[in-house]
């Protein structure tokens, strides 16, 4: 693959990019969405388990909610309207590179009354600032990225704290609807052709598009196949039990060791009992489905799994194609459906459901490559490592992206059931380490053509 730090011009625009007032009312709802969503989450425990640490993965949920509260002080109320610092003291107890997440629960914490007082306060701060702020030139505020980017942190520190909820023993605390069925799952075929030549990968004008997913550039790309849906529970079942954790051969060197050291079997929450695979999802032990796409895999299990089944881990790049590019106007697409918002019909986020849909689900909202559930479900490892585009600029903090790049970290795309879609299009870029489990991750495979 190639590529060429050119933008090519036939990108999408979105469709408020050019419209202030539009753009203040998105952030408006991104913003109550997102605090709306905080509160399920943490109201739905009481203070012991807000502050309790259910795992060392992880932060206490109370952590997270004042920690939501200080970056909107920090960029809103302090970057761009330049007020004095509400509770200075608090800054160093809630920067994420200073306080490891093991060590966070000896911290001095805000209780939580106070962690919800405190972020409270901010957020009505906020929306007065929202409100007064022209969204000019400045490019923190241009097209109001610095709204939508906080919107965004706060989305995916929902999504840490659903993790949260997922370790966590105990009762239930979340419920939801089922996700839709497979109307068509009998009649879809395994794996599509995407046809290689060049296409145009991340964007230049997605407006609250975040430094890594920048500037658009061209890439060439050979032809490949790639599965229609990710790889589903039953699938991994058969890699499991032909003895996939037991076969050396299957796996990265690395790979193999966490399997030795952690004496791995199966998926995170999966296991046997009489006969039959079981599953604990928040709080509910179940079969495991075998029409649902793979979760709680690493990057290491992914891509032993792809071996076994003599295929591979898809590109960054072959990705992207598959989901946005359209070849018949030789441009691509803000999502794999067009460049409308993502709607119910069209993908499974913001926790509207507790789990991925069947795979197969979703028509709506298929790429013109064919392939489908692109988006929402669940996270697709990739092959790739997480490298920045050419003509790549750090804003507004080298701590976003720029620290991570390297081949210790693996490219994740195309979000999960518990990603909102404020943090989710077609050139969202996700990273973790290859021994992740615990986050919303799947992955679905390719071959060359």
């Amino acid at each position: 693959m190639t590529d060429s730090p050119a933008p090519s011009p036939s990108g999408p625009q979105h469709p408020d990019v050019h419209d202030p007032e539009v753009l203040r009312e998105r952030a408006l709802a991104a913003l109550l969405t997102a605090r709306e969503r905080t509160g399920l989450l943490t109201d739905s425990v009481d203070d012991h388990e807000l502050t309790a640490q259910h795992s060392p993965l992880m932060s206490p949920l109370v952590w997270d909610l004042a920690h939501i509260g200080n970056q909107e002080e920090l960029w809103l109320l302090r970057g761009v309207a330049g007020r004095e610092a509400m509770r200075p003291e608090i800054d160093g107890l809630y920067d994420a590179f200073e306080h490891p997440r093991a060590s966070r629960p000896s911290l001095p914490l805000l209780a939580p009354a106070e962690a919800r007082s405190y972020a409270s306060e901010v957020r009505g701060r906020a929306l007065d600032v929202l409100e007064s702020t022209p969204l000019g030139d400045r490019p923190l505020v241009r097209s109001g990225f610095v709204f939508g980017m906080i919107a965004q942190h706060e989305q995916q520190h929902d999504e840490t704290m659903l993790i949260t909820h997922q370790l966590r023993s105990g009762p239930a605390a979340l419920t939801a609807p089922e996700p839709p069925r497979a109307t068509e799952a009998a009649t879809l075929v395994p794996e599509v052709l995407v046809p290689g030549g060049p296409f145009t990968m991340g964007t230049s004008t997605e407006p609250w598009a975040l430094d890594n997913e920048r500037p658009a550039h061209r890439r060439e790309v050979p032809g490949f196949f790639i599965d229609t849906a990710p790889v589903t529970c039953g699938a991994y079942r058969a890699f499991v039990e032909d003895g996939g954790y037991a076969e050396q051969h299957w796996w990265a060197p690395e790979g193999w060791a966490m399997v030795r050291d952690h004496a791995l079997t199966a998926p995170l929450f999966w296991h046997r009992d009489a006969g039959q695979w079981l599953r604990r999802r928040f709080g509910v032990t179940e079969p495991v489905p075998a029409d649902e796409p793979v979760l709680h895999v690493s990057w290491y299990e992914a891509d032993a799994y792809a071996r076994w089944a003599g295929r591979r881990l898809p590109t960054e790049a072959e990705w992207e194609k598959a989901a946005r590019h359209d070849p018949a106007s030789g441009r691509s697409r803000r999502y794999p459906w067009g460049d409308e918002d993502p709607t119910p019909e069209r993908a499974n986020l913001g926790q509207r459901h507790l789990r991925p849909a069947p795979a197969g689900a979703y028509p709506a909202g298929r790429a013109p490559s064919g392939a489908g559930q692109l988006i929402g479900d669940v996270w697709e490892w990739t092959s790739s490592d997480f490298q920045p585009y050419p003509g790549f600029a750090p804003f507004p903090y080298r701590e976003y992206s720029e620290v991570f790049f390297g081949p210790e970290h693996k490219v994740l795309r195309g979000g999960s059931f518990a990603v909102d879609a404020v943090a989710c299009r077609g050139t969202f870029r996700n990273w973790d380490l290859p021994v992740r489990r615990q986050i919303f991750s799947g992955f679905r495979t390719a071959r060359d053509m």
